[in-house]
């Protein structure tokens, strides 16, 4: 007989602050510009956010100790390359598509969050992005509206 083990949605700490950032940066670059522009250290983590087979999410994130705050930069979109098998003249053709971590907000390339941060500093890192160039925008967003954001608790 099999068991079916369940986490209750009481589980997860859903108490993190969110900041979407509009750029077309690559990942490597725009952590770099928000650790220089922000005063901010974050390293490239050593696994990527898998959330299918092929859809991998790459994770910047940095553990504040001295402030108590735990800073998480996660890309919104990653390509991913499907085969499709054909009998054809010339085999199996690969399609790429984009796959999004968070779906109701597509627009939005990447995420800022935040654990055990105030409005204060969040409005004060908004600010300091918005200054980067090549950063189109970036605002707070609310986490309650968002419906798939256990995506972002790992």
């Amino acid at each position: 007989m099999l068991t079916t083990h369940r986490i209750s949605a009481d589980f997860y700490d859903d108490s993190f602050k969110l900041i979407a950032i509009h750029s077309n940066l690559e990942d490597y670059a725009i952590t770099y510009a928000i650790n220089s522009g922000c005063g901010l250290y974050l390293k490239r983590m050593e696994r990527d956010l898998c959330l299918e087979a092929n859809a991998k999410f790459s994770v910047f994130d940095w553990d504040d100790e001295l402030n108590d705050l735990y800073w998480t930069l996660i890309a919104n979109k990653c390509v991913v390359e499907e085969v499709i098998p054909s009998d054809g003249l010339f085999g199996n053709n690969t399609s790429e598509r984009m796959d999004h971590l968070i779906k109701e907000r597509k627009e939005v390339d990447y995420f800022l969050k935040v654990d055990a941060a105030d409005d204060d500093l969040i409005e004060e890192q908004v600010r300091r992005i918005n200054k980067i160039a090549r950063v189109m925008t970036a605002y707070p967003i609310d986490t309650q509206t968002l419906k798939s954001k256990r995506n972002l608790i790992f």
